[in-house]
């Protein structure tokens, strides 16, 4: 069951989930997100998701070491993103660390926080397509609880001003 969103009654503010990954693109959603949330007045949530699949497979002490190091990687690459949205629209956005398969975290984030009211991605302009998460999030697109929003990963700020 889909939880109600609530990000625009009273005592809530609307909000966007961007995926932070190690993707080239992530910039043009945090981009895109932060220029929407600046002008609706709303906030951003960072989501970077750590795939525990290999972790699951390896020696207890090595298994720990990945772990920590995952959390160390994706703490950082949530900072650079942060410093990216507070430059670009002054804001500071909320930072989520989660671990799983991409898909059922985005889906667990977004029922938790009634606030959320768009996923925001990017997608990579290469001739490979448009990168591993926005080709398998585009299958179950249809039946998400909220929005999604693709950003083409070859549009410039310029561009995105123009559309956020």
């Amino acid at each position: 069951m889909t939880t109600q969103r609530r990000s625009y009654e009273a005592g809530h503010s609307p909000k966007c989930l961007v995926v932070v990954d190690e993707t080239a693109e992530w910039d043009r959603a945090v981009y895109y997100a932060s220029r929407w949330a600046s002008r609706l007045g709303g906030g951003v949530v960072m989501l970077h998701v750590i795939e525990t699949d290999q972790q699951n497979q390896q020696w207890l002490g090595v298994a720990d070491i990945m772990r920590a190091e995952a959390y160390e990687n994706a703490n950082a690459a949530l900072d650079r993103a942060a410093g990216r949205a507070n430059r670009i629209a002054a804001i500071t956005p909320e930072q989520v660390i989660r671990e799983g398969e991409a898909a059922e975290q985005i889906l667990e984030a977004i029922e938790q926080d009634v606030d959320i009211a768009m996923l925001v991605l990017s997608a990579s302009p290469a001739p490979e397509g448009p990168g591993p998460l926005t080709t398998m999030l585009a299958k179950t697109v249809g039946t998400f609880p909220i929005p999604v929003v693709i950003v083409p990963g070859d549009l410039s700020d310029s561009d995105l001003d123009a559309l956020s």
